[in-house]
């Protein structure tokens, strides 16, 4: 018998044992090694924020129940491929599956995480796609002036991405002064949102508040873009349209990893593939600043939720790995 990590009501989860399907033809049996949590989407679906115009769309391609809860949500897994095709078995891969120590998903469900990314980083995978679509939605240019505001997951993740580009000034803000070790060791700037520098030509917005959609605005250049890349759950946003917004002919262009950049013609196999082969780069292990065992997840989720905002994702460990 298995167990996975349910959320019972908003507010508390629990540990619950689950009995595998047979697997068929064209399945994988996976063990799991290692899955993550994060601060955003997931912490959203803990405290129950999912709207009700949003549960379809909030649907994790393998949840069991329904929002608020009780639901079997999550979506960054990583383990190894213990049957299924020849070519997958023995495999490290990765799956977009909730919190359980074994599952069976079709072999097409499964990503093989390429031999130059460690496991315990490819749980990432997800996140970093995220971020990969956001930067594909944004189109930046060489040289170009850049803020991230936000320096979550994805937010921290989108930032390293945007570094790699030639001759660009790249400055991740937040909040917190404490996000500027998570800065330094992704390889870009930090500021706090008062000494952020303006004339940007594109600023990617991710904290998810008002205050930094509005500091988003007020950074760019005239034409300037901001991608929206925050979600907020059932909280109602006020832009600031007046000010600047018009005279500087400003851009806010959302963005969602639902679906893949049209500025990309890309599979989503080829999209996830991408964000593996980022992974190669040993700084995204910045964004992982606790682990607990899974026996502990109950405990341990709503701790991250209330710890210090400084920290980041919650790296799952299994017993069975």
């Amino acid at each position: 018998m298995e167990r996975a990590f349910w959320l019972r009501e908003p507010g508390h989860g629990e540990l619950r044992e689950v009995e595998l399907p047979a697997r068929g033809d064209g399945d994988v049996v996976v063990r799991t090694r290692y899955s993550l949590v994060s601060r955003g989407t997931e912490a959203l679906v803990f405290r129950g924020g999912v709207p009700a115009s949003q549960h379809d769309v909030m649907r994790a391609p393998f949840q069991e129940g329904e929002f608020p809860a009780p639901v079997k949500y999550g979506y960054l897994n990583v383990g190894v491929v213990e049957a299924g095709p020849a070519e997958l078995v023995g495999r490290t891969v990765f799956c977009l599956y909730p919190h359980q120590t074994r599952y069976v998903v079709p072999a097409e469900a499964v990503t093989v995480v390429p031999d130059g990314v460690p496991a315990g980083r490819a749980v990432l995978a997800g996140t970093v796609e995220t971020a990969l679509n956001a930067v594909w939605d944004a189109v930046p240019q060489v040289g170009d002036r850049i803020a991230v505001i936000g320096a979550g997951m994805v937010g921290a993740s989108v930032a390293k991405i945007l570094a790699g580009l030639p001759a660009t000034r790249v400055q991740l803000v937040d909040v917190e002064p404490g996000k500027a070790a998570v800065a330094a060791a992704l390889g870009v700037d930090f500021a706090l949102p008062g000494d952020a520098l303006d004339g940007c030509d594109l600023v990617v917005h991710a904290s998810a508040s008002e205050q930094g959609l509005a500091r988003a605005l007020e950074l760019l250049r005239p034409d300037g873009v901001c991608v929206e890349l925050s979600w907020y759950g059932d909280r109602r946003v006020a832009v600031p349209l007046g000010e600047w917004f018009h005279s500087r002919r400003l851009t806010i262009r959302g963005s969602q990893v639902g679906t893949v950049s049209p500025n990309r013609p890309r599979s989503y196999r080829e999209r996830l593939a991408t964000a593996l082969d980022l992974l190669a780069d040993p700084g995204f292990d910045a964004l992982v600043t606790g682990e607990c065992r899974f026996d502990e997840l109950p405990v341990a989720l709503p701790r991250l939720i209330s710890d210090e905002p400084s920290s980041l994702g919650l790296r799952v460990t299994y017993d069975n790995a």
